[in-house]
């Protein structure tokens, strides 16, 4: 009789170097089988805490019983017809939903893409074509994509510029604000003045992007007084601000955008990653004028606002309602941060506990100095948890940061268990 033969982890990485450009990089080498919740199993049956989430994709968890729910019905009815040849309910009904839940008081409109850089290409394509005006300032350490503008936009080299440039032009880099290294509020609004000093006149500047919480740079939260007094810039300039939530947004800081927690209502933001529960999706939001700037045609894509994307978005929307999950981020950020606090005081390599909601991480430095970030020590951490049955995330400018964007549905038994194996790995991994 014959049998399939068994897969294995080794069998399938060294079948996925041979078919696949090593660019295209991965941070374990596992090969999911299933998942549920905060919960995955790999082909050879080993079990995982996922405190990965795909990296901020599945805040509602592996397999949402309702997402799944709604994207068969939607499978029933039909799957493509391209949004600008044929339109179909969903989508409008998910703009209606997110324009309803987008700080301002104005009139505001959205409309969908499919990935993050996506997103933000189109917000500054708007931008442009509302101000008629060319110039961007974006952050260091920011992170806004993949593609050359977005490339342009973030605010770090290696790995994500190394070897692909030039980039797009009239793109101005400010500081972010890093009270832990040095870098004020005052620092960094004094830093956009200097652009418009040295580099760019400011009525030529377009639009100003900023994540409210940093992402790939390291989960750095933006001050509400650096937001509020960057909104006040804008104002003074006639600057579109554009706030990317790409990796904050659909809940993961306690409110639906971060941005709220400042008082601050942008002119745009972008969307993405757990909007849909893991189907891809991506939005731009934001004023209506602003929105209406470019004519019929100018904004768009094939696969843009796919109809089960929008009807899982929709699913997530009412998954957040039903299950209170705003208020279960951010209980579950204040439970990792007292045990990340835990764990820190006693391991003087983190240096650093911070977040907001359940977006929260830990800043790893060579025996607690500031001056020494521990990139090694950070990825024989990540290393030792897969080992150990964890998955996690490095992020930061220097690579010495852990991230965590566990599921908001997953147990507290889940996470207390997660959080016990990233203690036991810090030991082990500084007594060999």
């Amino acid at each position: 009789m014959h049998r399939e033969p068994e897969l294995k982890n080794a069998a399938l990485m060294a079948r996925r170097q041979a078919a696949i450009p090593r660019g295209v990089g991965q941070s374990h080498e596992v090969f999911i089988a299933r998942g549920e919740n905060a919960e995955i199993w790999d082909v050879e049956g080993k079990r995982y805490i996922d405190f990965a989430g795909g990296i901020a994709v599945l805040n509602t968890g592996h397999r949402h019983p309702a997402i799944i729910e709604a994207v068969k019905a939607q499978l029933d009815l039909y799957t493509h017809t391209c949004f600008q040849v044929l339109a179909y309910e969903p989508y409008v009904e998910l703009a209606e939903r997110i324009n309803a839940l987008a700080p301002g008081n104005f009139a505001k409109k959205t409309m969908f893409l499919s990935t993050g850089a996506e997103a933000v290409e189109n917000a500054i394509k708007i931008a442009r074509s509302y101000t008629k005006r060319s110039a961007v300032i974006a952050f260091t350490s920011g992170y806004h994509g993949r593609t050359l503008l977005t490339l342009g936009l973030t605010g770090k080299v290696a790995p994500y510029k190394t070897g692909f440039g030039p980039f797009p032009g009239e793109i101005f880099h400010a500081r972010f604000p890093d009270a832990l290294h040095g870098v004020s509020v005052d620092d960094s609004i004094a830093s956009v003045e200097s652009i418009f000093k040295n580099d760019v006149e400011a009525s030529r500047v377009a639009a100003i992007i900023v994540e409210p919480v940093q992402g790939e740079g390291g989960f750095n939260v933006a001050p509400p007084e650096f937001l509020q007094r960057l909104r006040a810039l804008c104002d003074q300039h006639g600057i579109v601000m554009v706030a990317d939530e790409i990796q904050t947004g659909a809940g993961r800081t306690g409110t639906w955008f971060a941005v709220e927690q400042s008082g601050v209502a942008p002119d745009l933001i972008t969307m993405a990653k757990s909007m849909a529960g893991g189907f891809p999706i991506s939005a731009v939001v934001g004023r209506a004028e602003v929105m209406d700037a470019p004519a019929p045609g100018g904004l768009g894509g094939t696969y843009a606002g796919s109809p089960m994307s929008c009807a899982a978005g929709l699913a997530v929307l009412d998954i957040f309602a039903k299950e209170n999950l705003l208020e279960r981020s951010r209980q579950l950020g204040a439970r990792l941060m007292t045990s990340l606090k835990a764990l820190a005081a006693k391991n003087r390599c983190v240096v650093d506990v911070r977040g907001l909601g359940a977006m929260v991480a830990i800043e790893l430095c060579k025996g607690g100095d500031l001056q020494q970030p521990d990139a090694d020590m950070t990825k024989r951490l990540c290393a030792e948890a897969t080992k150990r049955g964890l998955i996690l995330l490095s992020c930061g400018t220097y690579g010495n940061v852990v991230r965590i964007l566990v599921p908001l549905t997953a147990s507290d038994a889940i996470i207390d268990e997660g959080l016990a194996i990233m203690d036991a790995c810090l030991t082990a991994i500084q007594s060999v």
